[in-house]
């Protein structure tokens, strides 16, 4: 079965065009090294009653969105080898400088998954 890699995080609306910018070169890094699928997806119906919703999970700010992204890989194994590649990689090292990237990193939530439905 695929791995997934996922996460989810506060971006100010007003980042968003630059964290978009940022996201396409990140996918097609991670895609480069091996990953099947690199997807972000920025929230749009968001008010939920029924669950926890994620705008108070990541305790969302006024002028905020959320993102919610995935990584598909081969397997675990394959993500961490893909990973090790990516990390390494001296173009994600400029666009992950702590002090310049356009979203609340404290507040990002990620984890590895097994994926057990594949339909």
């Amino acid at each position: 079965m695929k791995y997934v890699d996922g996460y989810v995080l506060p971006v100010p609306k007003k980042n968003m065009s630059t964290y978009r910018r940022m996201a396409q070169k990140a996918g097609k890094i991670w895609r480069e090294y091996g990953a099947l699928e690199f997807r972000e997806c920025v929230g749009d119906d968001l008010k939920t009653k029924m669950a926890a919703s994620f705008p108070r999970t990541i305790k969302l700010k006024p002028g905020e969105t959320v993102v919610f992204s995935w990584i598909t890989f081969k397997t675990r194994a394959h993500r961490d080898s893909v990973n090790d590649k990516v990390m390494k990689d001296p173009r994600l090292a400029k666009m992950m400088d702590m002090k310049s990237i356009p979203f609340d990193s404290k507040r990002m939530v990620y984890g590895g998954f097994k994926v057990v439905v594949d339909e």
